[in-house]
């Protein structure tokens, strides 16, 4: 029987000289095959519904991904054409749905290098390079943001994970004076710990608070003004307040919403947290990039008062994701709560021989080398370079507005704040359901991969929603992108 085939030699691995040569060659045959399968693109999404998409997998590989002999590399660049092929392409300029962006190829080729070495930032001696690069790249970002050399943070896999570990130092903050909570847990609690936030806040908030023990009922809900923003006047209401049971445990103010991409009014949050005594976050996982941007910083203006913020460098840093950080004004938030020594890891004496990992920056323990793609990337274009992307993205925002408040048959919710248009198709008939052609002709453009944008029923009905974050796109391509929402739009009510 002849032997099955192998993608590699037995003892070829990635970080082996030979290895390394290997990982070469497989990258660029899998690239290969995938520019081909993108040339044959026509669109952002394949032309496959779910049900579809699900049976041509199902024919591509009758034995699940799993088979009992291998089929080596052919196998691989099969797998690599198919994916291609009916993945979504973020590069497509007709690709405007999520906070996702096409990632940078000088990032992309880092983490490749990154992968083949396989370090973990726990320790010290898992990755060495790695820890002392990460340190370097969370103070950078620490300073941007405007915090002193106190400062510090910890790459998270996200605004999720960030905004959770943000909570988890204010909730043992709050309650440090009358339980630790690490120990003892919330059980038999004589207080209500509460946490405030916009109506418009992420949903992480609440995920966290139900994490962390606080309950999703501990989140108070403060309105939204007209222009999608925090209302001070009823936070203030909000906090002055408060029933003697309830313990405040954070103010979480946003920068930049996922909806609208609006900015609640830092400054004045900040002084309300300060004077009640309450700590501040501010998630900042879309708007964090503005730090990079002259023109947009001052949007983020404040950000320097609040104890813990979020960035999400896999959006407006154009990573691959997932890379985003906490940062803390005080690096002893780390410690206080994720401070963690264990003997097979980070024994005391090694710490105090400066062998010390980031184990105890992170919920995580094996943490792979994210910050050197971001290293990279930092290198090679510097802040001016991220930010002027940015600022092209924000050109097509305000590109787009002007040409939906144009069109007859499309109207604008508001005004970009950063890279986000909200607006909605207009029906000709007066008695049309907007709210079903909208969710329609969104529907439409996905069966035919010819468009993606988002929708959003935060305006009290479905909005279609454009997400730039292709600093490469033309205004030609905007208008072609609104001229087919348009289309579709049309083609729904004809179809009615």
């Amino acid at each position: 029987m002849p032997a099955p085939p192998t993608l590699l030699e037995p003892d070829l691995l990635a970080a082996d000289p030979a290895g390394l040569a290997d990982v070469g060659r497989l990258v660029t045959e899998l690239t290969r095959e995938a520019a081909g399968a993108l040339r044959r693109r026509t669109g952002p999404l394949p032309a496959l519904t779910p049900q579809e998409l699900a049976r041509l997998l199902d024919a591509q590989l009758p034995e699940g991904p799993l088979p009992r002999t291998g089929g080596g590399r052919e196998a691989v660049l099969a797998l690599a054409r198919s994916y291609a092929a009916h993945t979504v392409d973020l590069a497509d300029p007709h690709a405007a749905a999520h906070l996702q962006p096409p990632a940078l190829s000088v990032a992309a080729a880092a983490d490749v290098l990154a992968s083949v070495f396989n370090a973990s930032v726990d320790t010290w001696d898992s990755g060495p390079y790695a820890v002392e690069i990460e340190r370097r790249v969370v103070r950078a970002l620490a300073a941007l943001a405007g915090y002193g050399p106190e400062g510090d943070g910890v790459l998270t896999p996200g605004g999720t994970a960030s905004n959770l570990q943000a909570l988890l130092i204010a909730r043992d903050a709050a309650l440090g004076a009358r339980r630790d909570v690490r120990s003892a847990g919330l059980t038999g609690l004589a207080a209500e710990p509460v946490v405030y936030c916009s109506e418009l806040a992420h949903f992480s908030v609440a995920r966290a608070c139900a994490v962390l023990g606080l309950g999703e009922d501990a989140v108070r809900l403060i309105p939204a003004d007209g222009a999608h923003r925090m209302r001070t006047d009823e936070l203030a209401r909000a906090l002055a307040g408060r029933s003697e049971s309830e313990v405040p445990i954070a103010v979480v103010a946003t920068a930049g919403t996922t909806d609208y991409g609006s900015v609640d009014p830092l400054p004045e949050i900040a002084a309300l947290a300060a004077r009640h005594g309450v700590r501040l976050h501010v998630d900042a996982a879309y708007g964090g990039g503005a730090l990079f941007s002259d023109r947009m910083r001052p949007l983020l203006d404040g950000i320097e008062a609040a104890d813990t913020v979020t960035i999400d460098l896999h959006k407006t840093a154009w990573q691959p994701a997932a890379a985003s950080v906490l940062l803390a004004r005080d690096g002893r938030d780390f410690a206080a709560t994720t401070g963690l020594r264990v003997a097979y890891l980070n024994p005391d004496d090694d710490g105090a021989a400066g062998y010390d990992g980031l184990l105890g920056h992170s919920l995580a323990t094996t943490r792979r080398a994210d910050a050197l793609k971001v290293a990279a990337t930092f290198l090679a274009l510097g802040q001016e370079g991220i930010g002027a992307m940015l600022d092209a993205c924000h050109d097509l925002a305000l590109h787009a507005a002007g040409t939906v408040t144009s069109h007859p048959r499309l109207e604008l919710t508001a005004p970009p704040t950063l890279t986000t248009v909200v607006f909605r198709y207009l029906p000709r008939a007066q008695d049309a359901d907007a709210d079903a052609v909208n969710g329609a002709l969104r529907r439409r453009l996905l069966a035919r991969g010819t468009a993606l944008i988002g929708r959003t029923d935060a305006a009290g009905g479905v909005r279609l929603k454009l997400t730039l974050l292709n600093p490469q796109a033309t205004k030609n391509d905007i208008d072609e992108l609104i001229a087919a929402v348009v289309a579709a739009g049309s083609a729904v009510e004809e179809a009615a």
